[in-house]
């Protein structure tokens, strides 16, 4: 089995696709006479359980978007999941491009596997212009040090965190994560960002429950991402150190809600994201 690192970069690898016409999808029978369709697979994270994490079919479908459309960048992307992914069939993304233009574009993908829909994203790309510039964000701290070193076990990366998301006791539901990718091509680092951006949500929201933590997830209840959404607001680089901050306002009905910013180590702000995740606690 490869490494972590290198099975994921292998993930962002898509391929093109004419698979999507014999699986029944009505839209892909007319890619012979629109030029707005593309189909692409992916391979799947070689992971120790059978599902699919949903941070691989975030970066998936920003590497859709990213090769269907190569003259504009992502500028948000909002996904949401229809059911569970398996790990024993490749995942197809069929991309419409909506609209576009010399500025901005927009995009449909709807990933499937095995003739069925497992999420459909909708995504916003935009070509780099010049403007005026402001932000509002709290001041970031220094880099943690070493020490601070936290193990995530999907994230095959530098992390460093104060927090603990496995602690059984209460905190408030913020939770502060530096991280810094191994070198890496600058096409892929949104979408190694967007990947981890799924990881801590709902740990997050877990935080004012004591005697729950993250690693619960089976046991002591049951959490599945049911929407995600992604905003980048100024380039950036994956591998140098960013600040993930995380910060979950409400648990409610069966469902929590959290949303995050990315920063770099001078503060400046460089995404946005927003969750909406299934959580059920078992009597």
């Amino acid at each position: 089995m490869p490494d972590l690192w290198t099975d994921l970069l292998a993930c962002l690898e898509l391929r093109p696709s004419s698979a999507a016409t014999r699986e029944g999808d009505p839209h892909a029978r007319g890619a012979d006479r629109h030029s707005t369709l593309a189909t692409f697979e992916g391979p799947n994270q070689q992971l120790e359980y059978h599902r699919l994490f949903g941070g691989q079919l975030l970066a998936q479908f920003l590497r859709a978007a990213d090769i269907a459309c190569p003259d504009k960048a992502v500028k948000s992307m909002h996904v949401l999941f229809a059911r569970e992914g398996k790990s024993d069939a490749p995942v197809r993304y069929v991309v419409q491009i909506q609209h576009r233009g010399r500025s901005f574009a927009t995009l449909t993908i709807i990933a499937r596997q095995k003739g069925e829909v497992v999420a459909t994203a909708t995504v916003s790309m935009h070509a780099a212009e010049d403007g005026p510039e402001h932000q509002t964000a709290e001041a970031v701290p220094p880099i943690l040090a070493p020490e601070h070193g936290v193990r995530l076990d999907l994230i095959p990366w530098e992390t460093r965190s104060t927090g603990n998301l496995d602690s059984l006791d209460a905190h408030a539901p913020d939770y502060d994560l530096w991280m810094r990718t191994p070198q890496v091509g600058a096409e892929h680092g949104q979408a190694l960002i967007a990947y981890a951006t799924d990881l801590n949500l709902i740990g997050t929201a877990l935080r004012p429950m004591e005697g729950f933590g993250q690693r619960g997830n089976g046991t002591a209840f049951t959490s599945a991402t049911t929407s995600h959404t992604i905003w980048f607001h100024r380039p950036f680089r994956a591998d140098d150190w960013l600040l993930m901050r995380h910060h979950s306002p409400i648990l409610a009905h069966g469902r929590c809600f959290g949303r995050g910013d990315v920063l770099t180590a001078d503060g400046t702000l460089v995404a946005s994201f927003a969750q909406e995740a299934l959580l059920r606690f078992r009597p």
